[in-house]
């Protein structure tokens, strides 16, 4: 078995190696930002316009969020009392938000202008809370948790915040994209399904799942309203994306059966990964090209880019990644290091 796990990785790599034929130049071109050595808890899905990278991975006693900045690795700390943070969120100005930890439970957080964490507090009667995606004026998207359950909360830059509510027959919800319009997109859930949903000025609009499926989650929205996420069914998940009162489905790359799209930028480029069986890619999808293989448009490389999490408003992907013989020669990719890069187009 060693043998043919050897041989068959020795194949895959060759194979990856000729994924551009000669004379083809790469669209991308690969910066390496390093390696975080607990592939199960790492957290990464935050980029901004800078090609700045916001996350969180285990580093000494505890689990820490981390700003990553011209090759730079910033941690940040912790809440009083609290051993563990997480950064999902970062805008041009560098304010980053996320979670951490307290004695008493997990609160929504944002960076302070002098340094350390400020607590972004919860809903009256809730304890708990978590922060995913900022805009550029500062409103945070998450929710707030409490013995009514997990509402969708949005914190204004001006300090108060609100409930976005639930959809119709659902008892939860959890906002995880945000834009510049203040228009949020997340998931309610009820009954064991969830229901992608966008908010928009005060009104929660279910935003539908693909023929046949029953569930579905947003997880972005660029500047133009455009949102998108993932439809799932009997067949599994595929990344979706809703345009105009309509959702599209954007397929998966050939010889897989499942996607998800995870980022969005208002030139209509959607990034996620593409999945057969345990094997995952990463990709990039225009309704020029369709979806593409990301491993095939930069150079050579001997590591597989497995998802693409994020994509800024100059094209500028945030992907992760792991060592060919890790990520080809086994079933659970999160056993094994994870590599983070940042791709960004050719001239």
């Amino acid at each position: 078995m060693r043998r043919s796990v050897l041989v068959l990785a020795c194949v895959v790599m060759a194979l990856g190696l000729l994924a551009l034929a000669p004379g083809t130049v790469p669209r991308y071109r690969v910066t390496d930002l390093g390696t975080l050595e607990e592939g199960n808890a790492v957290v990464v899905r935050a980029l901004n316009g800078n090609d700045q990278v916001a996350g969180g991975s285990v580093s000494g006693p505890g689990h820490r969020g981390f700003v990553v900045v011209q090759g730079r690795v910033d941690r940040l700390g912790t809440l009083p009392g609290g051993d563990h943070s997480t950064a999902r969120g970062i805008n041009d100005a560098g304010v980053v938000v996320g979670s951490s930890n307290t004695a008493t439970g997990v609160r929504a957080v944002r960076s302070a202008p002098r340094g350390g964490l400020e607590d972004l507090g919860t809903l009256p009667g809730d304890g708990s809370s978590e922060a995913f995606a900022v805009n550029q004026r500062g409103d945070v998207a998450g929710y707030s948790s409490g013995p009514g359950g997990v509402v969708a909360t949005l914190w204004s830059a001006g300090g108060g915040l609100q409930s976005l509510g639930v959809l119709s027959g659902a008892t939860a919800s959890c906002a995880y994209g945000l834009n510049e319009h203040g228009d949020v997109v997340g998931v309610a859930t009820g009954n064991g399904r969830g229901r992608a949903f966008r908010w928009r000025n005060g009104a929660l609009t279910d935003l539908g799942v693909l023929p046949g499926d029953e569930e579905s989650e947003a997880r972005a929205v660029a500047d133009d309203g455009v949102a998108v996420g993932f439809s799932t069914g009997a067949r599994g998940s595929r990344a979706v994306r809703w345009i105009d009162g309509a959702i599209q489905d954007l397929g998966a790359l050939p010889g897989d059966d499942e996607s998800r799209a995870l980022g969005v930028n208002a030139r209509g480029q959607v990034v996620g990964s593409s999945r057969a069986g345990d094997h995952l890619r990463a990709f990039v999808w225009t309704a020029t090209n369709g979806q593409e293989d990301l491993n095939a448009l930069i150079p050579a490389s001997p590591f597989v880019l497995l998802e693409a999490v994020a994509i800024n408003a100059g094209g500028v992907i945030l992907a992760l990644g792991q060592d060919r013989t890790d990520a080809e020669a086994h079933d659970h990719h999160a056993e094994f290091p994870t590599r983070l890069f940042l791709l960004r187009p050719t001239p």
